[in-house]
């Protein structure tokens, strides 16, 4: 999907003061310049990950949620921590990939049930990751819990549908042809989280909301409170969160227009993550931009650190 318009591109403020002391490969920038007329707030970090003093890594819980302040006590207070991964609410289980130090320790939702034809469809939802060399990708996955690589789609996402709820890699026919043709490959990165959908991808606005069976309807163009994860081709990870649900002073972004931010900020390739009530980032403890929830920061079953 080709973004259909844009607009007046944002201006950025550095406001690495407000955070206290920060490395120079990582700065902080915030904008209140209107989207499209409306109010907003947002904020992004850029870090560059080519630095061998930044760390970067996840860090998840069982059965229980924790606030991004929790886990920044948790995580002997680290530089930065935003939320990640989709999670439901019953069991505080996440949704998407969580990797770290190259082990899996959460999978993608391995299928969706479709009423029309009775059939599980299989999806291939997408991540971030970064391998042990620093090299950033985002891609789509497929995981299967009897293996130690999830599998990325190199040309685009690989829908499929059968029976059963939870096929085994083997089970899906993945190399027949279909729409964005196929070649899989074993992702092997050291540290990942999912969500999306992808918004950017080879360098041009391409959102797979659809074929990822993310929001359905016209939630493609509903406002929230946004995070999102992309990276530069010279190697700066960028994390953006944008406030949302706060009418009059900032009303969110919609999948679109979120993309046109990131595409303006240099992404070469960039995903949605969590958003709403989860979106929040802290900067040495200190929050961004102020969560929608009226009890504040929302627990959270992951989040991305660095450190």
């Amino acid at each position: 999907m080709i973004a259909p318009f844009s607009f007046a591109q944002m201006k950025w403020v550095n406001v690495d003061s407000m955070f206290g002391a920060l490395p120079t490969s990582l700065h902080i920038y915030t904008s209140t310049d209107t989207i499209e007329g409306k109010p907003n707030i947002a904020f992004y970090a850029e870090v560059d990950i080519n630095d061998p003093q930044i760390h970067a890594t996840v860090d998840t819980t069982t059965k229980r949620r924790l606030t991004p302040l929790e886990f920044y006590a948790k995580n002997a207070q680290p530089l930065l921590v935003v939320n990640c991964s989709f999670f439901e609410f019953r069991e505080s289980r996440n949704l998407n990939i969580v990797m770290k130090d190259s082990k899996l320790l959460s999978y993608n939702t391995p299928s969706v049930f479709n009423k029309s034809d009775s059939l599980y469809q299989y999806i291939t939802r997408s991540a971030i990751g970064i391998s042990s060399d620093r090299k950033m990708d985002v891609a789509w996955l497929y995981t299967d819990s009897s293996r130690r690589w999830p599998y990325a789609m190199k040309y685009g996402p690989s829908p499929r549908s059968g029976k059963d709820s939870t096929p085994s890699l083997r089970k899906v026919a993945w190399a027949q042809p279909c729409s964005f043709g196929r070649k899989k490959y074993k992702w092997k990165m050291e540290t990942a989280v999912g969500g999306g959908p992808v918004l950017i991808y080879n360098g041009d606005i391409r959102i797979t909301n659809n074929e990822e069976r993310m929001f359905a309807g016209k939630a493609i163009d509903d406002k929230h409170p946004r995070t999102a994860m992309g990276y530069t081709k010279a190697g700066k990870l960028i994390i953006l969160v944008v406030q949302g649900r706060f009418a009059g002073v900032a009303e969110g972004a919609t999948l679109t227009q979120e993309a046109i931010i990131l595409k303006d900020l240099g992404c070469y390739e960039a995903l949605n993550l969590d958003g709403g009530g989860s979106t929040c980032m802290l900067i040495n403890g200190k929050e961004t931009i102020q969560p929608s929830d009226k009890t504040g920061e929302r627990p959270v079953p992951a989040v991305f650190l660095i450190k």
